[in-house]
């Protein structure tokens, strides 16, 4: 796609194309249906509301993850690090052993929290929406843990990198 000022219609490889302008990071949707740990990767979190306290994922549609971790009303955001790239591509191909070799703990809802993560939200089910060939899901926010340390994956494009933190 070429730089252009011209107003485009939006059809999904056009969507595709513009909106990846907007850089995002990378998530992985975690949860634990007390026999086994569900996960999903995820570019789509966004803050919603500090008081209450809420964010905002997507899931696609079609996935098969996010209806288990439904099930159990809890779940963990892992925002991966700028290292974690495989830990995405593990969480984004379907009918594969996602957990693997991967470290984790349980968080204190139960569900899985990553090892060498950024940031961990842990979070109940509030709302849930469809929109197209997505879900809107809203999520009561129940604990929060940051590493500042760590930088984190980036979404930006259709390929992945880093962040270069600004002067604090």
């Amino acid at each position: 796609m070429t730089t252009t000022s011209e107003l485009l219609l939006p059809d999904p490889a056009t969507m595709r194309a513009v909106l990846g302008h907007f850089c995002t990071g990378v998530a992985v949707i975690t949860g634990h249906d007390g026999t086994r740990p569900l996960g999903f990767a995820c570019q789509s979190v966004t803050s919603v509301s500090l008081e209450p306290p809420y964010v905002s994922f997507c899931p696609a549609a079609t996935s098969t993850s996010w209806p288990l971790i439904r099930a159990t009303g809890r779940l963990a955001i892992n925002v991966l690090a700028d290292d974690q790239r495989e830990v995405c591509t593990q969480f984004a191909t379907s009918g594969r052993d996602k957990f693997g070799d991967l470290a984790w703990t349980p968080g204190r809802n139960g569900s899985p929290v990553l090892d060498g993560t950024v940031a961990t939200i842990e979070a109940e089910l509030e709302y849930e929406h469809g929109a197209g060939d997505h879900t809107i899901v809203v999520a009561h926010v129940t604990g929060l843990r940051a590493n500042r340390d760590v930088k984190p994956l980036l979404f930006f494009q259709g390929g992945y990198g880093g962040f270069a933190a600004a002067d604090r």
